[in-house]
């Protein structure tokens, strides 16, 4: 879809350019072919994030972000050109400066003002995603001036079809240009507002019960009506939304971890910053929006009978799910700092012991019980370990070197599966 559109967008300007005369002519000619690959890419970018239930369970939602993050600097890079590439071409055609050919552009051409302030906000979206910004702020920040995204494509869409040379005096350019813009927009309403706000009022969602599970973490139970209707399954998460003071403003996705029950559904979460930490002050009865079921971290993904759980921290929390469903035989190893921060090891105990599966644990502290995320290491737990499926989940850190040593260890890349949820 995306190599198919960026053709038919380069067919638009060979179709709509006769020739191409001078440095003037070939830098405007880079600038529409920029502009107009960056336009379709925001489209592409929104329909990504558009949680549309068919690309989450099949891809992965995981999968659907780092798409979107690597089609984000695309799409700014691409936008960075057009600006440069068209001031540069217009002011060598007419013999002027670029500051005098950017004023005269955002000034006197119709809907130029507000593309410029689009691209403004574009940029200021990219700055506050880089690596070294994004790791400073909190999520619930970043979540919320990502919406100016919804805004500056707005913007940039009205200024190329006023501005554009493709698409001026092109009837069925415009009407292919609208179609895909409605199409995705029609699609965003729907999924990200339309269907939450009909599940919110349909399974009235409310907080039933807050239990401590480890230092820093908390289980929190949701009860509602007619929980089987979501069909969430182990493994997936929903985006939460506390309707409490200081919280209902963020949703933030917790994955379950117990499986999906009739009356309850059950997130377990550790104290990482503030949204996370006020969770263990709930009140029984505080109402929950709840988005999703989200994911591809389920059953489906698995291609033989044999498993490897491999979690590291918090990230437990869906493979306790996993563990508590997963057919055939399987194995779960579970990594953590120390002995206490072994969240719900009683119930993973007390399933290991039920379904005749081997848990294994290991901590950094005491040095005693360490071992190493290697591949050899990895083989000494589970000598089958190249036969298995893998579903991994845990902090960064921890996931690359276990991608690393899972590798190395002969697992193949299609058996390994993996989200991180760090959206």
């Amino acid at each position: 879809m995306v190599w198919g559109g960026a053709a038919a967008v380069l067919a638009l300007w060979w179709h709509d350019t006769p020739s191409v005369v001078g440095a003037a002519g070939w830098l405007t000619g880079a600038g529409r072919i920029t502009g107009l690959l960056a336009g379709y890419a925001c489209a592409i970018l929104l329909l990504l994030m558009a949680r549309i239930p068919l690309l989450d369970r099949a891809i992965g939602t995981d999968r659907l972000a780092r798409w979107h993050a690597l089609g984000g600097r695309y799409t700014i890079s691409l936008a960075c050109a057009h600006v440069l590439l068209i001031i540069w071409g217009y002011s060598l055609e007419s013999r002027t400066g670029p500051v005098e050919q950017t004023t005269t552009l955002v000034l006197h051409y119709p809907d130029l003002l507000k593309g410029t302030i689009g691209f403004l906000l574009f940029l200021i979206t990219a700055i506050v995603s880089a690596r070294a910004v994004r790791r400073r702020i909190p999520y619930e920040t970043w979540h919320l001036l990502h919406f100016a995204t919804y805004l500056a494509v707005f913007l940039a869409f009205g200024h190329q079809l006023s501005d554009g040379a493709d698409f001026t005096g092109d009837r069925p350019a415009q009407l292919a240009w609208y179609a895909l813009y409605i199409a995705v927009a029609a699609l965003l309403a729907w999924y990200r507002f339309a269907v939450p706000v009909r599940r919110a009022l349909r399974h009235r969602l409310y907080v039933s019960e807050v239990r401590p599970e480890a230092p820093g973490v908390v289980s929190v139970y949701l009860s509602g009506s007619g929980l089987a209707e979501l069909r969430a399954e182990p493994g997936q998460f929903f985006r939460w939304r506390f309707l409490t003071r200081g919280l209902w403003w963020a949703a933030n996705p917790y994955s379950l971890s117990a499986a999906p029950h009739p009356a309850y559904l059950r997130i377990t979460v550790k104290a990482s910053g503030g949204h996370s930490a006020a969770l263990a002050h709930l009140r029984p009865g505080t109402r929950v929006f709840a988005e999703g079921p989200y994911g591809a971290f389920t059953a489906r993904r698995r291609r033989t009978r044999k498993t490897l759980l491999l979690g590291g921290g918090v990230g437990i929390t869906p493979l306790r799910a996993l563990f508590e469903t997963l057919p055939g035989e399987v194995i779960l190893v579970y990594r953590a700092r120390r002995p206490e921060d072994l969240a719900l090891r009683g119930e993973l105990d007390a399933l290991a012991a039920a379904r005749g599966a081997a848990v294994h644990y290991v901590v950094d502290e005491p040095a005693a019980y360490s071992s190493p995320l290697t591949a050899g290491a990895l083989r000494a737990l589970v000598p089958d370990i190249a036969e298995r499926d893998v579903y991994l989940c845990g902090p960064p850190g921890m996931t690359e070197a276990a991608l690393c040593a899972l590798r190395e260890a002969g697992v193949r890349r299609r058996r390994v599966h993996h989200e991180s949820f760090a959206l």
